[in-house]
């Protein structure tokens, strides 16, 4: 006869949601940081939104470009924390560990980058952009140019994987809700700011290019900020079950066990009903 295992109690819900609430919170903090570029409405930057580049704000020889770098390294390492955190605790569903992964990606690449500053800013500065087309710019333009489309590959995955993991296992109804419309707003917004930097480099003007990267930054900030939103209220991978103790196993099979005795004792006793009958008409014969 095997031993039952026994199990310690149960640990209270909020002991089992308070992980994921630190990842939630270092999230939301993350997207918060991560538009911190909001500040140019009220601080005199001397750059213009709707053409300037997002990044040029943190560019080296701007007056306020260590307040932004610093954002930036902040809002990186709290979601590469919060993505972290998050694995750690979630289900291992492959779309939601993938997301969660390709979220991570997005963090570390935006800590990078801000490590990475512009020497100067290009848009607003003619002789910088003469200088970076002729290549006499510091190394750190290609370095933050590859680093910054790590970010927007893992932000673009993030968005793709763990919307699809919502609607997938029909979790976190908010973000399977908001998600779509979201991913489609930032591919768009993405495809804007590519060919508003294609023209620019081409030299047939900026195509309202800070506007399409400010967008494109501002929609994954709000993704990010409602899928914090989720794993606050329902756990990483989507709403918590209360765990199932050896009791409730052990009292379910004691009960099979007992129905499938009284099963068997009312099997006899038609068996022995049906024997006592035949006896009986043998007898009258």
């Amino acid at each position: 006869m095997s031993v039952p295992r026994t199990r310690g109690p149960a640990r209270p819900a909020a002991t089992r949601r308070a992980p994921a609430r630190t990842a939630a919170a270092l999230l939301l903090l993350g997207a918060v940081a991560y538009t911190a570029w909001v500040l140019e409405l009220v601080l005199a930057t001397g750059l213009d939104p709707v053409q300037a580049y997002v990044s040029e704000l943190a560019a080296a020889d701007q007056p306020l470009g260590g307040l932004f770098r610093a954002t930036d390294l902040v809002a990186g390492i709290l979601v590469l924390a919060g993505a972290a955190a998050a694995l750690l605790t979630t289900e291992r569903r492959p779309w939601a560990t993938a997301g969660w992964a390709a979220l991570a990606l997005f963090g570390a690449a935006t800590a990078v980058d801000s490590r990475l500053p512009l020497s100067c800013a290009p848009t607003s500065d003619p002789v910088c952009a003469a200088r970076e087309t002729a290549g006499l710019v510091p190394a750190t333009h290609t370095a933050h140019a590859v680093s910054s489309s790590c970010a927007m590959v893992g932000a673009l995955a993030a968005l793709a994987l763990l919307t699809v993991a919502a609607r997938r296992h029909d979790r976190w109804p908010l973000l399977g809700r908001f998600g779509p419309p979201l991913l489609l707003a930032e591919v768009a917004a993405t495809i804007w700011t590519l060919a508003s930097v294609a023209a620019f480099t081409a030299g047939r003007g900026t195509w309202a290019l800070g506007a399409g990267q400010r967008l494109q930054v501002l929609l994954v900030a709000v993704y990010v900020a409602v899928l914090a939103g989720c794993v606050a209220r329902s756990g990483p991978s989507g709403a918590a079950r209360e765990p199932r103790t050896a009791g409730d196993g052990d009292a379910g099979a004691a009960g099979d066990g007992g129905r499938g005795g009284d099963g068997g004792g009312e099997a006899g006793g038609e068996a022995d009903g049906e024997g006592d009958g035949e006896d009986g008409r043998e007898g009258r014969r």
